[in-house]
């Protein structure tokens, strides 16, 4: 009785119309569509010359502790961290891209994470989404997903280096792009009979099949597969330069940071709370103020532990779906992930070609947000066009995000509709302009 009394205190149960088994089974089941991140992000990272060892365990630190935040604080039945296509941004745009040390690179996120605690407590940060068009959030989102989708081909050597036409098609004959192919198939095929789990299982039954035929070594002891000592993150807590990244002058990349942490954590967390039934009679949502700062706060403990800045997983609607109204099952998912930091040394064996199809997968996810752009308007779908093609072309984020912004502000005013644009856009506008000019010197 008193642990029911507890855990009625803590999450509210009673007042949210669940229970607690509920809310666990709810856990359980984000916990299985959330996991392929643990994968996947220390990959990106380590591709950024972060050690992948100590990528994996900031990664689940990372997680683990924005998500108690969220559980214990707000109540919440959201899991945040590390985002797909902000660790995209961090490894390929910022580090391999632009030359950053990812040290620099953290220290920008740290900043953000800083810029991102400021707004929301200040109440700027609803105001800056509100300022910006709803053609511009939609792109961003699309060319995201296409970018990660475009990492993920890469990374499958589905799509190779070319001389000739700068890209092509890779060897799809040989054993690795066949393996991605396979995994890419048996994840569509899964997603689309609503596969709990469908990624996590695409991702595990490929490395065995890569295993099988060769290409991956396989464990070879119990040590290979579980250890008492967790992986450490001594290579990378603490190790933020915010020294450099001041120094540098990485205004585009926090900026590019910060916008999309912006539109993507409030307008998943808004939508993932509506789901849960969570607003009141003025369509209101509580605690919502609590929820972003948690997200915020957990930026700058990210970078702090050696990952990249924090989103809200749109994977929270399958616990949601299953029932889960509160913190309770955000903290249930929080331990979990715990746990898997004992598996640490079987997560080594997984090939890109097995993380690759998830990338796909959830670069294609991403693409439902081209429904909002009016295609009969010029003004709005020549930026959404540029927004959406210089992200993968460019491999940045930000130059996605500079050529859309830039291109919507002058097409409105050269068009006499200055008055549809709010005047908060003419200083991002103008913002990204310099940071062009100081970027050509």
């Amino acid at each position: 009785m008193e642990q029911k009394g507890l855990l009625e205190r803590l999450f509210k149960l009673s007042e949210r119309d669940t229970t607690a088994k509920r809310e666990v089974l709810a856990g359980l089941t984000t916990f299985m569509t959330i996991s392929y991140i643990i994968i996947v992000n220390p990959l990106i990272l380590s591709d950024a010359g972060i050690p992948r060892d100590a990528a994996l365990a900031a990664t689940i630190y990372a997680i683990v502790f924005s998500t108690l935040i969220m559980a214990l604080w707000a109540n919440f039945p959201i899991v945040t961290g590390p985002g797909m296509g902000l660790n995209a941004f961090f490894a390929y745009s910022v580090v391999l891209g632009q030359g950053l040390s990812w040290q620099t690179a953290l220290g920008a996120v740290f900043i953000s994470g800083i810029l991102f605690f400021l707004l929301t407590v200040t109440g700027i940060r609803e105001k800056i989404v509100d300022a910006i068009p709803n053609v511009l959030k939609a792109s961003i989102a699309v060319g995201i997903g296409l970018f990660v989708a475009f990492i993920g081909l890469k990374n499958a050597e589905l799509v190779v280096l070319n001389e000739s036409t700068y890209v092509g098609l890779g060897d799809v004959t040989a054993k690795g792009p066949l393996l991605a192919l396979f995994g890419l198939l048996l994840a569509a095929v899964l997603m689309a009979k609503r596969v709990k789990g469908a990624l996590i299982v695409s991702i595990l039954v490929t490395t065995a099949a890569a295993m099988v035929v060769g290409f991956q070594a396989t464990p070879t002891g119990i040590s290979d597969v579980f250890s008492l000592k967790p992986p450490s993150i001594a290579d990378t807590f603490m190790q933020m330069d915010l020294k450099g990244a001041i120094a540098y002058g990485v205004f585009s990349v926090v900026f590019s940071f910060t916008i999309v942490e912006l539109f993507d954590t409030l307008a998943t967390l808004i939508g993932l709370s509506k789901k849960a039934n969570l607003t009141d009679e003025n369509g209101k949502i509580p605690n919502i103020n609590r929820a972003l700062t948690a997200d915020s706060v957990g930026t700058m403990a990210s970078a702090m532990f050696g990952s990249t800045a924090l989103n809200t997983y749109i994977e929270n609607a399958t616990g949601i779906a299953e029932g889960g109204r509160t913190g309770l099952k955000a903290f249930t998912v929080a331990m979990l992930f715990v746990l898997t930091l004992f598996f640490a040394p079987l997560i080594q064996f997984i090939p890109s070609v097995a993380t690759a199809p998830a990338l796909i997968i959830i670069g294609s996810l991403m693409l439902s947000d081209i429904k909002n752009v009016n295609f009969d308007d010029f003004t709005e779908f020549v930026p959404a066009f540029l927004t959406i093609l210089m992200m993968p072309l460019t491999f940045s984020i930000a130059e996605g995000l500079a050529f859309g912004f830039i291109s919507y502000t002058l097409l409105k005013v050269l068009t006499g509709r200055k008055k549809e644009v709010h005047w908060m856009m003419y200083f991002i506008t103008a913002a990204f302009i310099i940071n062009f000019i100081m970027m050509s010197h």
